[in-house]
């Protein structure tokens, strides 16, 4: 059973994925006689910082979860040093934080300022 819907969902996820691609490249052709490289890059770009700010998001949420675990024992076990607790929790967290943060800026990057433009495109 579990292998019947991983197929149906791959199979869903590579028609999803290939069918913009076609349709988009299809669209500049029709539109400015765009080549299709430009497309397939703009789209690669997009693919790359969705799958950049989904790892980054992943790992930040990990990373606060797991903070915010530690300090809940923690404060369990000892309650009478609950603030110092906290205060590390929060530092913590605020590095964790900074995972997605970086993330989005990659992200960003490769959607406006993307280096390899011109080695692409010319």
């Amino acid at each position: 059973m579990l292998k019947k819907i991983t197929t149906a969902l791959m199979t869903m996820a590579a028609f999803l994925l290939s069918s913009s691609v076609l349709f988009a490249a299809e669209k500049a052709a029709e539109s400015g006689g765009e080549s299709y490289v430009k497309v397939l890059f703009a789209i690669g770009a997009m693919i790359g910082a969705g799958i950049a700010m989904g790892v980054g998001a992943v790992g930040a949420g990990l990373g606060i979860g797991t903070a915010t675990n530690g300090a809940c024992q923690a404060v369990g076990r000892n309650p009478g040093v609950q603030g110092k607790i906290m205060m590390t929790m929060l530092i913590g967290m605020a590095m964790a934080e900074s995972i997605a943060i970086y993330a989005l800026v990659i992200s960003l990057v490769l959607l406006f300022a993307n280096p390899f433009t011109k080695f692409f495109l010319g």
